[in-house]
């Protein structure tokens, strides 16, 4: 015999509310002002198997 509990949701998220928690409504972090050629940079990472470094990511900046 198989016995099975109710168990409460306890993680729920309120999906209505949930940009009313950040302070000024984003839900990305502010953009840092620099541009890149990111087509480039996604070949480049795929080439290489990994995430860029930083270092690595100047290169592309325009």
């Amino acid at each position: 015999m198989i016995i099975a509990e109710k168990t409460e949701k306890l993680n729920s998220i309120d999906y209505d509310s949930f940009g009313e928690e950040m302070q000024d409504g984003r839900l990305t972090e502010p953009s840092d002002g620099k541009r890149y050629r990111l087509r480039e940079a996604i070949l480049y990472s795929k080439r290489l198997g990994r995430p860029l470094t930083d270092e690595e990511m100047s290169q592309f900046e325009i």
